[in-house]
């Protein structure tokens, strides 16, 4: 065998062009095939090169795609998958810059009172919106330049320090602005979802069986 032979390849990058190809051509009978292999690709080849660039267009994919076309791709498949795990992360960075400031307000009301240290989910003194938005890159960075279930755990941790915190601040609504405190806790309820699941994908990856 030759030295070329014996040379491993390196995964070929997906492009957001081919990645964007693939949303909407496809037979719904592929639609999970196609989650499985776009997730595993991107994950293959985020974490084959250090290349700083790189990572970042990563961790800004739903700014290269949209956040619909993320969300046709990977949204409705299992949470314990890699695909859907992706999806919970990707989704959970959007919110983070969509609304810095919310999220600081919840982190900060939770890190008091979850049972989960907010150290965990990562740095973020003070919880100041500028901290919100480098937690979640630093989350997401993780998947490509660390351990994708230190990475999930840390999301977990993040979402439950948000949830308590989001829970807290809806009874300081409650008897004042009973529809905020409504919504305030049906979101909380629902990170609180995304926490457990992420919990269980990293565990999934820890006995080999994310896919």
């Amino acid at each position: 065998m030759s030295d070329e032979q014996r040379r491993p390849r390196r995964p070929q990058p997906m492009s957001p062009e081919q990645i964007e190809s693939h949303v909407g051509s496809f037979d719904p009978a592929r639609a999970s095939e196609i989650a499985h292999e776009s997730a595993a690709i991107l994950v293959r080849t985020g974490r084959a090169d250090d290349d700083p660039a790189l990572t970042a267009r990563l961790v800004n994919l739903v700014g290269e795609l949209g956040l619909s076309t993320v969300a046709d791709l990977w949204s409705r498949q299992p949470a314990v998958s890699l695909p859907g795990a992706l999806w919970r992360l990707y989704a959970l960075r959007e919110w983070i810059v969509r609304d810095a400031a919310g999220a600081s307000a919840d982190f900060a009301e939770g890190r008091l009172r979850a049972d989960v240290p907010a150290a965990i989910a990562g740095s973020a003194e003070p919880p100041s919106p500028d901290a919100m938005l480098a937690l979640g890159d630093a989350i997401l960075t993780g998947v490509y330049r660390g351990e994708l279930d230190t990475a999930l755990e840390r999301a977990a941790a993040f979402c439950e320090v948000v949830a308590t915190g989001r829970a807290h601040r809806a009874d300081f609504n409650d008897g004042y602005d009973d529809e905020a405190a409504r919504t305030q806790t049906v979101s909380a309820s629902a990170m609180r979802g995304t926490a457990s699941d992420l919990r269980r994908a990293a565990a999934a990856w820890r006995s080999g069986t994310l896919h």
